[in-house]
């Protein structure tokens, strides 16, 4: 039995383990910005947030939750799983708190899709209802990127561009790398995984038709996406200014939207990436990298306190299992 007992929590410890390099990644890109720039933009970053900044990221984040969590019940609904709003709601509150204090940015995400799981009692379902809601947004965030860069005039696009070929021609390479490695001895093998890939492939196509591209649910869909969008960009613009940056929102918007993007990398509860792209961004940009990390941290922050609502749940949740635990 206690054989059995190890043998089952291996792949929890080795799961554990393998998040780290990611983690590592991030405390690199950070590590690396306080040896080029100092500790100077941080510090400046978290002593300029004022009470107005702060008060603009609760009402801002108060729209964008509704916004997301109205998504997610569309995108769940269109999966057969009920999602009542109010649910959604709070769930995305809590997430958001999560993803910000926990390493790797997507606990929170993995906590609300098993609570919803469990509780619509189909856990698969849940699961892929939040992937799918995130999908959402990030499709709309590179579509928004791709619209800026297109149609403003920014220092960044060319590097950008190249930054696309770049990850194209890698990742072109790691597919012809893989394909190679499962030729050969193990052939009926490879054929058989490939087989699962397409099925995978084409199971997921047909549930990106039947909800993100569904005629009654898909313009709802989008629209929440956009404005959600709009509201993380409201949001930069604003910690720009609060870091001092004297530059047009002409100018700031494509950058936020870079920015924007890589906050989608694996990262130290928000951290790494965030501050790595902000400071290439503005500094291509002509702004000044010390601007870009300052902002960073600014928008950090707005988002944290944003999200503050989520701390309340938890708390309550907290106190309602402790009540439950003393009846009991």
């Amino acid at each position: 039995m206690h054989r059995l007992r190890r043998t089952a929590a291996a792949p929890r410890r080795g799961a554990h383990w393998r998040g780290w390099p990611r983690h590592l990644v991030a405390a690199g890109v950070l590590a690396v910005l306080v040896w080029r720039l100092g500790t100077g933009p941080f510090v400046a970053g978290l002593g300029q947030v004022d009470a107005p900044s702060l008060a603009a990221s609760l009402g801002v984040a108060l729209v964008t939750t509704l916004c997301c969590a109205w998504r997610w019940t569309l995108v769940a609904r269109a999966l057969g799983v009920t999602l009542p709003l109010r649910t959604a709601v709070l769930a995305y509150y809590r997430s958001q708190l999560l993803n910000l204090t926990t390493p790797g940015g997507v606990l929170g995400d993995v906590d609300r899709a098993v609570r919803h799981g469990r509780a619509a009692g189909d856990r698969r379902r849940s699961v892929r209802s939040v992937v799918w809601e995130r999908f959402a947004g990030q499709a709309v965030l590179v579509a928004g990127a791709g619209c800026a860069l297109a149609l403003l005039p920014s220092p960044v696009r060319h590097e950008v561009r190249e930054l696309g070929g770049v990850l194209a021609g890698a990742t072109v390479v790691l597919v012809l790398v893989l394909w190679l490695l499962h030729r050969g001895p193990r052939a009926g093998q490879a054929r058989g995984r490939a087989a699962g890939w397409v099925r995978t492939v084409g199971a997921a196509r047909a549930e990106l038709r039947s909800v993100l591209l569904a005629r009654h649910t898909g313009w709802r869909i989008l629209m929440a996406s956009v404005v959600a969008a709009c509201g993380h960009v409201v949001t930069f613009l604003v910690a720009a200014r609060t870091a001092g940056s004297g530059a047009p929102p002409s100018t700031v918007l494509p950058l936020a939207l870079v920015v924007l993007l890589a906050m989608g990398l694996p990262s130290i509860a928000g951290w790494g990436p965030r501050e790595g792209m902000a400071a290439w961004a503005f500094g291509a940009g002509g702004l000044g990298a010390q601007v870009g990390v300052t902002t960073a941290v600014v928008y950090g922050v707005m988002v944290l306190v944003g999200a503050l609502p989520g701390a309340l749940l938890l708390v309550a949740a907290g106190l309602r299992r402790a009540r439950e635990v003393g009846h009991g």
